[in-house]
């Protein structure tokens, strides 16, 4: 089994959190939310993972390391392309034609899920989705009596459906995806300007390839600073639920209170605060005389005299004394 994770941009949404990392290595409870689906998949796949290949723009060495041992750590081979114009999600994978042989995983690293299966790798293709109350900004999928999807519609400003796909996908046969793929671009195919993977699912599916829904228990996004934030509020809730230690044994909690669930990474160190719930703290943050809920406070960053609750606090950041909901980024110092 591969995975193959399109990494997108920098992430304009989430800035400035974006301006120095791009979006799928932002922590979530701890981890980049790419290592978290990346880990979460190798779980449901059922078979060994033996590759993951990131696509991605020139995001330098440093988070090119990254990823391969995020790779590394469910047991497969990293691999890293290069993705340097935007030209589509159709486009993006196709980038890494040369892994797309085999069984294989697509998934866009901008969302996270929960789910209690294991999949099925004896159907032709699996659409992941999920039910929501608004369809309009998705696109959904319908089916048919049998389960079955028969058709794709991006974005319906009318009802059709509402089950929006998230954006991950199993493919029985990656070569056969990657001739669809390059059929789209060798007789420029577009929707919108881009290489639509839902052109290629399209004619697939017209040619008689049976796609299955895949659900998920819960589906979470990471487009923004508020969905990253409860997302990291859902994520640490999902971790107490598995019972993993969230307390790294080298933080140092004098005087305080810990309201569970909460991150503590490893080095922090918390000194006459109420901390939580649902806060992650990176690798040597440093809260003193505060209140801290429903945050993100990343590596080496340092909250004083403060009382904050929904925001995100950047790597070596400073916030003191300041009123709550932030989103501060790196190497940035608020003082009120």
């Amino acid at each position: 089994m591969k995975i193959i994770v399109p990494m997108a941009g920098m992430g304009k949404r989430m800035r400035p959190h974006t301006l120095t990392v791009p979006k799928p290595l932002i922590p979530i409870a701890g981890k980049p939310i790419v290592q978290r689906l990346v880990e979460d998949i190798a779980k449901v796949c059922g078979e060994p993972v033996d590759e993951v290949a990131f696509i991605i723009g020139r995001f330098g060495s440093e988070v090119e390391k990254n990823l391969v041992k995020i790779a590394e750590s469910v047991g497969a081979k990293g691999t890293i392309v290069y993705q340097d114009e935007p030209l589509g999600t159709a486009h993006a994978i196709l980038c890494a034609k040369e892994s797309l042989t085999g069984p294989v995983v697509v998934a866009f690293a901008d969302t996270l899920f929960k789910a209690d299966f294991t999949l099925d790798s004896s159907v032709p293709g699996t659409i992941w989705v999920q039910k929501v109350d608004d369809p309009k900004p998705f696109g959904v999928v319908k089916l048919n009596e049998q389960g079955q999807i028969t058709e794709f519609v991006e974005k319906p400003q009318e009802f059709v459906s509402d089950l929006a796909i998230i954006g991950i996908y199993y493919f029985q046969d990656g070569e056969y995806l990657r001739s669809e793929l390059q059929y789209l671009l060798d007789n420029d195919i577009k929707d919108k300007g881009e290489y639509q993977l839902t052109n290629a699912l399209e004619n697939m599916k017209n040619k008689g390839t049976v796609f299955v829904p895949g659900r998920v228990t819960e589906w979470l996004d990471c487009g923004n600073k508020d969905a990253t934030v409860f997302t990291n509020q859902r994520y640490l809730e999902y971790l107490k639920e598995r019972g993993e230690s969230l307390v790294h044994e080298s933080a140092k909690i004098t005087n305080s209170v810990i309201i569970e669930p909460v991150y503590i990474g490893e080095g922090a160190i918390i000194t006459d605060s109420v901390v939580g719930p649902h806060v992650s703290l990176g690798t040597s943050a440093n809260v003193r005389d505060s209140r801290l809920s429903n945050s993100i406070v990343q590596q080496s960053a340092s909250v004083l005299n403060a009382v904050i609750t929904n925001s995100m606090i950047g790597n070596f950041a400073t916030v003191a004394g300041t009123p709550d909901d932030l989103s501060l980024g790196d190497y940035n110092q608020l003082r009120v």
